[in-house]
């Protein structure tokens, strides 16, 4: 944070014309109840006019707008034996991710609530939904009008299209985002003075102008360009986290490297990352030994940046992870899929966050649309590792990278899976799943045919592929596709 945000952030606040729906003013008020009230109705003010944020300032006469001070401290409130911003934190649904801060201003002690507007739907404080009309703080069921409008900005605002930041000098922007790189990645040259760059910056929705040479950046701008990502609040958790464990569970953690910079300007440091500390195999080609990285690269790639893309950014207090393990990796992130994940590598994704998605692959981080898991599935076949998994828990979505095994080594699961998408894949490429192709998809001998033929027998069992052809008598040259085909 800026050495002189706080004081800069009051000054604004006292600046407005009037206390404004999406700002309070307080002196003492302390009361647990009556606050967490106020974050709600402000959360969901701040949505419905646009405002990244709303505030509560204690210290501030509402009347006078003369600063007084406060004896409100929040850093030692409590409600019962619990600290308030903690149990604040577990009233609310969805949680936020507010800030409390405290600070002198002329000689006279300050206090303020930062809450980031509400995000895909109202947010609560203990079960009750609360608005500001005019300067009052309401039940939000009170006022159909309100909750209707409320619910029309959840459904026309991407995350892409939110404020970060508000009002952010242009020397200031400068610093905040790496623009030197958004250049660099799209190859543009980069203009001789700063009124090009805000102007280029602008153009392509990372940055909204307005008075005084003043820039709201954008989530798009931020995510995606930020030099450190601790500097835009809610978006600090966000970043991309590798972590490496000693062994197949989360016992024993061997190191933990959250992120800091944004998505694009940061991408591929982190994939270099992730392969210096992949294990590493080694194999013989031409009687020299090689050692490579356990998984292959383009697969790892387009696992993170689909991790990236589909994200929920709407989940707060999480964001993507890379977790490595002796025997594999797993890549996750918030949000649930918009497609099922039987159909992930021949339906074309749907993202949630299309103008990030869009940008990414303009600057070819990901693949073109569809082609992406396609090209994992085939990278683990060429690499002769089992296939990939794809699953779902309560709030997340994991794809998982194993490590080599075996056929006979491999679990019926594993075996059911893997046949599976050989079948998707040679669909999606114009061809058909045969007893020959799986056989050199798992490098069988052809003398253990039959044990290939019971696994496409269970795999049809599962209800996962089925005969081309279900007239044909011949089992040796019978040709298979998935389920759905």
């Amino acid at each position: 944070m800026r050495n002189d945000y706080l004081p800069s952030l009051l000054r604004e606040l006292l600046a407005l014309p009037s206390e404004s729906e999406w700002v309070e003013f307080k002196c003492n008020n302390e009361n647990p109840q009556q606050i967490g009230e106020y974050v709600s109705a402000l959360a969901n003010s701040a949505a419905l006019r646009g405002k990244p944020f709303g505030y509560v300032v204690w210290g501030v006469d509402d009347g006078t707008r003369e600063l007084v001070g406060t004896t409100f401290r929040p850093s030692q409130a409590k409600k019962g034996a619990q600290e308030l911003e903690n149990w604040l934190v577990t009233q609310l649904e969805p949680r936020l991710e507010f800030r409390f801060y405290e600070f002198e201003s002329r000689d006279v002690h300050v206090a303020i609530i930062e809450i980031p507007r509400a995000e895909h739907r109202p947010v609560q404080f203990r079960g009750e939904e609360f608005i500001r009309v005019g300067t009052y703080k309401k039940k939000l069921k009170e006022f159909p009008e309100k909750e209707r409008e409320l619910w029309r900005v959840f459904d026309t605002t991407p995350f892409e299209n939110q404020i970060a930041a508000e009002r952010v000098p242009a020397g200031d922007v400068l610093k905040l985002l790496d623009y030197p790189s958004y250049f660099r990645l799209l190859d543009i040259p980069l203009p001789e003075n700063r009124s090009g760059i805000l102007y280029r910056l602008a153009s392509d929705r990372m940055l909204r102008p307005r008075e005084g040479d003043t820039f709201d950046i954008t989530n798009l701008g931020a995510i995606l360009f930020a030099t450190d990502l601790q500097n835009f609040g809610r978006l600090q958790r966000k970043a991309v986290r590798v972590v490496e464990y000693r062994g197949t569970n989360r016992v024993d953690t061997r190191r933990e490297q959250p992120g800091r910079k944004g998505y694009a300007v940061g991408f591929e440091g982190l994939i270099e990352y992730i392969n210096q500390v992949l294990p590493e195999n080694e194999v013989i080609e031409r009687a020299l030994r090689k050692k490579v990285t356990m998984y292959p690269e383009p697969a790892v790639r387009e696992l993170v940046a689909n991790a990236i893309i589909h994200q929920d950014f709407a989940r707060s207090g999480t964001g993507p992870m890379v977790e490595i393990f002796e025997d594999r990796m797993e890549i996750t992130n918030p949000g649930l899929p918009l497609v099922d994940t039987l159909r992930f590598l021949d339906e074309p994704p749907i993202s949630r966050n299309e103008a990030l998605a869009a940008f990414m692959r303009r600057i070819n981080v990901c693949e073109e649309r569809g082609s992406g898991i396609d090209k994992v599935v085939f990278q683990t076949e060429i690499y002769q590792l089992p296939a990939p998994k794809f699953e779902v828990t309560a709030q997340h979505t994991r794809a998982s990278l194993f490590a080599h095994r075996e056929f006979s080594a491999m679990r019926f699961e594993d075996r059911i899976r893997a046949c599976y998408l050989h079948a998707c894949l040679k669909y999606v490429s114009s061809d058909f799943m045969t007893n020959a192709s799986l056989r050199d998809r798992f490098k069988v001998d052809q003398k253990n045919y039959s044990m290939i033929s019971r696994l496409i027998k269970d795999t049809i069992d599962a209800g996962l592929v089925k005969p081309h052809d279900p007239l044909s008598k011949s089992r040796k040259h019978a040709k298979y596709v998935p389920f759905w085909a």
